[in-house]
């Protein structure tokens, strides 16, 4: 895999690594603390009764009002703005009329592009009374994710990242979902390089700085293996196990990584709504 600065580089998806840089970093803040202040107005609107289309609308609304828009809108036939996934949805999950239920858990997939950056992050959302092994998979995810994200640094490798992901979630009796992954963004929407959320030495890239990308683990109860339904989108657990997932978008800097999707409110593992 091959690195090229983000500044001479085409606006297009080329197999080469983009390297961003301060004006980059800049729009990448922007943008992610957009999404996140979006994720934070959701936490009161997920409750028992309220429908996941509502939750869409609500989101387009946001974005048009702040100058923004949602980047899964019209994205390869997707007719939504976000995704929501319930329960044993994996990830892709498209809103609807169905209302939530007291006990469902929800993750919200937010992106917002900003002045053409786009600020990628997904929570987990309790609805109402919520049980305590679907709490304690939240609890997990949202863990594994920080671990992730604490393996980011120059010099180390996106096996890091799995490695650190994969081996906490199965020692909590967690299994990792492969087929989907992180991935870089920045101008676009899905960029190089793929970020596996599992130990895959032979795929390993070098982080540099500049580097900007999302880390997005997906955990299940059950087994790992998903499968997507006739509408081409949805990805649910096989075995019809919960499954769990979060996301940020980050940024490898000299000395570390940056967060660009941290919850400005502190909500980023958003509480029980009863």
């Amino acid at each position: 895999m091959n690195y090229v600065d983000a500044t001479i580089a085409p606006t297009r998806k080329t197999g080469h690594i983009k390297l961003h840089g301060p004006e980059a970093f800049a729009g990448m803040r922007k943008a992610g603390h957009l999404t996140a202040t979006l994720l934070d107005a959701l936490v009161p609107l997920v409750r028992p009764g309220v429908t996941t289309g509502a939750i869409d609308r609500f989101c387009f609304d946001f974005a048009m009002a702040h100058d923004a828009y949602p980047a899964p809108l019209d994205y390869r036939g997707f007719r939504k703005s976000v995704c929501t996934s319930i329960n044993h949805v994996v990830c892709h999950g498209i809103p609807d009329d169905k209302p939530l239920r007291d006990g469902d858990i929800v993750n919200i997939d937010v992106t917002l592009i900003v002045d053409g950056w786009h600020g990628d992050s997904s929570r987990m959302y309790q609805v109402g009374n919520v049980a305590r092994r679907a709490v304690r998979l939240i609890e997990v995810t949202y863990e594994a994710l920080q671990r992730g994200i604490a393996a980011v640094k120059p010099g180390a490798t996106t096996h890091d990242i799995g490695v650190a992901i994969q081996t906490y979630a199965e020692a909590e009796r967690c299994s990792v979902v492969r087929e989907f992954c992180g991935h870089g963004l920045g101008q676009l929407f899905h960029d190089e390089p793929n970020i596996l959320h599992y130990a895959h030495k032979t795929s390993a890239v070098e982080l540099k700085p500049g580097m900007i990308f999302t880390i997005e683990p997906m955990l299940n109860l059950g087994r790992p293996h998903v499968k997507v339904l006739a509408d081409g989108w949805t990805a649910v657990t096989r075995d019809r196990s919960l499954s769990a997932q979060f996301e940020h978008s980050v940024g490898v800097t000299a000395t570390g990584v940056e967060i660009f999707t941290q919850s400005p409110s502190g909500l980023d593992f958003p509480p029980a709504q009863v």
